[in-house]
């Protein structure tokens, strides 16, 4: 039996190949962007699941990163794509440095602010990252960065009618050389022969419209059904199987929208459509590196389900609403001011102070989706407000106001940079930042697996609603581990009420 795909291939870092061949040779495609697999005869990289014929073991290297096997010269597949798969589950469950350091890296940290600006946010110097990230991942994060804008530049060269010089700067690229010679390099094709090769709508200029891979099963319906049911006025809007919300991004504004359903088929690889409009075509790197996040894209949910597949309390959950995901954030900042505004009040009553919040204090902007209006307030922003006039209680205000002070100074960064822990004891040591607030936090913010919250009431009333007994359930919750933020969400899941049916403005 092949094991599973974060256990036994990758132990400290490195592979195992004979747990990678029988992956490959089973072609389970739940080791896809977890590993890759080279052959030496082609010269070419695949992933683990690509159709071609199973090469021989003496053929074939395996590489824990796309840019890894391009370094060792592998160009990818045609046929498979590998570079179009999910991130690996490994970067949010162990949140190593690596790990970290590679969700700034996808954001375009590294073309913003170079490897400095990355090992900065990391905690590290710059060399020592590179160290970490060469014996994590086979590559530096030169190579690293230089995989990802391959990969957003083929998509956009497929997808969109973009120009190859819109193509090149949007990628991140520095300039249309550099751009023309990767491109070539990785692919073994030109930008031309790349976008005559794949047929498909196109997008205008401005638009962009990708697919962002997620393992399955993917209970897209489920994650739809929270984020609607958690609207801000003028940031996020809701209809039939689609949610959109505007983006605060380095070099400008911008909208998202996904279009999102359930896929069962669970092993494969399924994709959510997001239309981007843009302002500056430079942030579709971030833009889609925030909305991958959002859907919790890189999650394994086959090994989630596995784990409580014999639990008595989240196992019938499980079976019911297989692949559930934890809602993720655009923005960490904007994640923990939510928070801390919705601090025992009703999630009806939060949205509607947050929503007023940004009335007032969020900036404009032109959006051709209806009800897009605003940026959500910055932390600066709010910062600077007198907690006095704010529409909650005194003692929250002024925690708002602090936290956000805090932020803005940058003794608290949710960019999902610096150790989580290390975050998450920051935010307790801020006034009126309870062990709730600062839980909540670390789990959307910073995507962390295994956050619980014990004294939740909507924990407790689930519980009590499902005939279990709400302090025996919970004193027993560590058996969850390391997965309890998925029995968390599976737990508010059994409470979600129905969402009201938005009709589509045509």
């Amino acid at each position: 039996m092949t094991p599973r795909p974060t256990a036994q291939t990758r132990q400290a870092g490195h592979l195992d190949p004979e747990s990678c061949y029988r992956a490959v040779k089973s072609r389970d495609r739940r080791f896809d962007g977890v590993f890759y697999t080279a052959v030496r005869t082609t010269g070419i990289y695949c992933r683990p699941s690509c159709p071609a014929r199973t090469p021989g073991y003496a053929n074939v290297t395996f590489h824990p990163s796309a840019a890894a096997a391009q370094a060792a010269g592998y160009r990818a597949c045609k046929r498979c794509l590998p570079d179009a798969t999910p991130g690996s589950p490994d970067w949010d469950v162990s949140a190593t440095a690596a790990g970290r350091a590679m969700r700034l890296i996808a954001d375009g940290v590294v073309d913003r602010e170079g490897v400095d600006g990355l090992a900065r946010r990391v905690g590290y110097t710059p060399r020592h990252l590179s160290r970490i990230l060469t014996a994590e991942l086979g590559a530096g994060p030169l190579a690293l960065a230089r995989a990802r804008r391959a990969q957003t530049a083929r998509v956009l060269i497929e997808t969109t009618a973009l120009t190859h010089t819109d193509v090149a700067f949007a990628a991140g690229f520095s300039s249309v050389r550099q751009f023309n010679d990767t491109i070539r390099e990785v692919y073994s094709a030109s930008p031309t022969e790349l976008r005559g090769r794949r047929g498909g709508s196109r997008a205008t200029t401005g638009t962009v419209a990708m697919r962002l891979a997620v393992r399955t099963p993917f209970a897209g319906r489920a994650l739809l059904d929270f984020l609607a049911h958690h609207l801000i006025p003028g940031v996020e809007v809701a209809g039939p199987g689609w949610y959109a919300r505007t983006l605060d991004l380095p070099h400008g504004p911008g909208t998202v929208r996904l279009d999102v359903d359930d896929a069962t088929a669970g092993g494969e690889t399924a994709f959510v459509t997001a239309t981007f409009a843009l302002a500056d075509l430079r942030d579709t790197t971030a833009a889609v590196e925030r909305a991958r996040r959002l859907v919790d894209a890189d999650c394994d949910p086959l090994a989630v389900d596995d784990h409580f597949a014999g639990d008595a309390v989240i196992g019938p959950l499980a079976r019911a609403t297989p692949g559930l995901r934890v809602p993720g954030q655009v923005d960490g900042d904007e994640v923990a001011i939510r928070t801390v505004i919705g601090q025992q009040v009703s999630v009806a009553g939060a949205c509607t102070v947050t929503g007023r919040l940004v009335a007032e204090h969020g900036t404009r902007v032109d959006s051709d989706i209806p009800g897009l209006t605003h940026l959500f307030p910055s932390a600066a922003t709010l910062a600077a407000l007198d907690p006095e006039t704010l529409p909650m209680p005194r003692s929250r205000g002024r925690a708002l106001v602090g936290m956000c002070a805090a932020l803005a100074a940058g003794e608290v960064a949710l960019d999902r940079g610096p150790d989580r822990d290390v975050v998450r004891h920051r935010l307790l040591e801020l006034p009126g930042i309870g062990h709730w607030t600062a839980d909540y936090v670390a789990m959307r913010a910073l995507a962390h697996p295994d956050v619980f919250l014990p004294t939740d009431v909507g924990v407790r009333n689930a519980l009590a609603r499902l005939g279990h007994e709400p302090a025996v359930v919970v004193a027993a919750s560590d058996r969850w581990r390391p997965w309890r933020s998925y029995a968390l969400m599976h737990l508010w899941n059994t409470l979600m009420p129905p969402v009201p049916v938005i009709p589509e403005e045509s």
